[in-house]
């Protein structure tokens, strides 16, 4: 299951204008990660009544029909709740919390950057009627920040081209990725990728799955495709460390993975791409 697969529970995005109540639940962030509750062995979003400040909360969304504001980390941590890494949220259970906080932590690094005005320099102010940062004076109206980019399991034969990142905390087995340029198609993006992280051409390209990653601010928009001529890899290391074909029984298990990557490279292991 990836990171959005949440259900039954249910995101509701709506743009909410109302303030925090008690029961609502508390979005936390600092440059290191968010504030979360412990829960049995698991976790959970603390609630305003926990002791979290309502001043300056921001509604962000819902789950399950519960309202998530975005707020001031309060002066103490409150009772049972800790500051959960941005590292370790992959490995934080249940789903719905780790989306939960993924996505708000997407929401939060946008909220902060767009104090003002990048055409003018005004502090903006919260639209009224949509998810958006208008400036008072030149007009200017800012949305939130979303990057397209791919995923690409190149296929030959029976093999995966499974690399590893050379400058990334992420230090498992990934997929070719990069971001789509301004003018270009994700399927242009495929092909760029490819040749420029590891000198191989590639042919048959099959859309899989898209995916938010709220991790990196990113659409990740995944494909298929297969070798098209040599297959001798042309490393590029100012991006990658390593690049192999691995065939099925090579691949590690990736089945806990909550990643478009980790669910891309699991399927090709079991024969079900």
């Amino acid at each position: 299951m990836m990171i959005q697969d949440i259900a039954p529970h249910r995101y509701d995005h709506t743009y909410v204008t109302r303030p925090a109540a008690p029961a609502d639940a508390a979005l936390c962030y600092d440059r290191r990660g968010v504030v979360l509750r412990r829960e049995g062995e698991g976790w959970a979003l603390p609630r305003f009544r926990d002791g979290v400040p309502t001043a300056g909360a921001r509604h962000l969304f819902a789950i399950d029909g519960v309202a998530c504001f975005l707020a001031a980390p309060p002066p103490a941590l409150p009772q049972g709740c800790e500051l959960v890494d941005f590292t370790a949220l992959r490995a934080v259970r249940p789903l719905e919390v780790t989306f939960a906080a993924v996505t708000g932590a997407h929401l939060y690094r946008w909220y902060r950057d767009r104090r003002f005005c990048p055409r003018c320099g005004t502090p903006m102010a919260p639209g009224t009627a949509e998810r958006s940062m208008v400036c008072p004076d030149c007009g200017l109206t800012d949305y939130p920040k979303i990057c397209p980019a791919v995923i690409v399991a190149v296929k030959n034969g029976d093999k995966l081209l499974l690399t590893r990142y050379a400058d990334r905390p992420y230090r498992g087995p990934a997929l070719i990725a990069g971001y789509v340029e301004i003018g270009e198609t994700p399927e242009d993006t495929v092909r760029r990728e490819v040749m420029e992280e590891v000198g191989l051409r590639v042919k048959n390209l099959r859309y899989y799955k898209s995916q938010p990653w709220g991790f990196t601010d990113t659409l990740l928009i995944g494909f298929y495709c297969d070798l098209d001529g040599d297959d001798a890899i042309r490393l590029d290391e100012t991006e990658l460390s390593r690049g192999e074909w691995l065939s099925r029984d090579e691949i590690p298990s990736r089945e806990n993975e909550i990643s478009l990557t980790g669910e891309m490279i699991e399927r090709f292991r079991l024969g079900l791409e």
